[in-house]
């Protein structure tokens, strides 16, 4: 198996956290795309960002147009030209890093292609993975992936043992 790791766990555990840290930690090149929170005191919505190029652009938001995830419209014009993008280009990296696979992302063909194309690959990858999906996408990379749980507990030292993992020879 390659060196591919899906993290889980329940909202706001820190899996986007530990990404960030692995990303840090790792002298690699790294492509894919992170999400983070928009907030206005309460939380609002979502960011995401390509990891290569820096751009931004809005995953979700309670305000907006587009499909809906509780309470969020999901914004599928970002979704798709900075999310799937990103993954798409981060094939000419050395690690894929996508934060996260769940239930808005999941929203856009777009960005499960691009998922599709970078599993098909043989990069190493690092993902989130919302832990109660059951599209078909999340089960194939429960499959084929390490999976390794987020708790209160490992959540501090686990990114050390994800680069350890990551770097291990094949």
């Amino acid at each position: 198996m390659m060196n591919r790791i899906a993290i889980i766990g329940p909202p706001r555990i820190g899996k986007t956290t530990v990404c960030k840290k692995v990303s840090e930690l790792l002298n690699r090149k790294i492509g894919g795309m992170n999400t983070s929170e928009i907030r206005d005191g309460d939380r609002m919505g979502f960011q995401i960002t390509d990891l290569m190029t820096g751009a931004t652009g809005t995953l979700a938001h309670i305000r907006g147009s587009g499909p809906m995830v509780g309470k969020y419209h999901v914004n599928l014009t970002d979704l798709d030209n900075i999310g799937a993008n990103a993954i798409e280009h981060a094939l000419d990296a050395e690690l894929i890093v996508i934060d996260e696979i769940g239930p808005m992302e999941l929203k856009s063909g777009r960005f499960v292609k691009a998922v599709e194309m970078a599993l098909n690959s043989d990069k190493p990858m690092l993902v989130t993975l919302h832990q109660r999906s059951i599209h078909p996408l999340a089960e194939r990379i429960r499959s084929e992936f390490e999976v390794i749980e987020i708790t209160r507990e490992n959540r501090d030292a686990i990114a050390n043992k994800i680069v350890e993992e990551i770097c291990k020879p094949r």
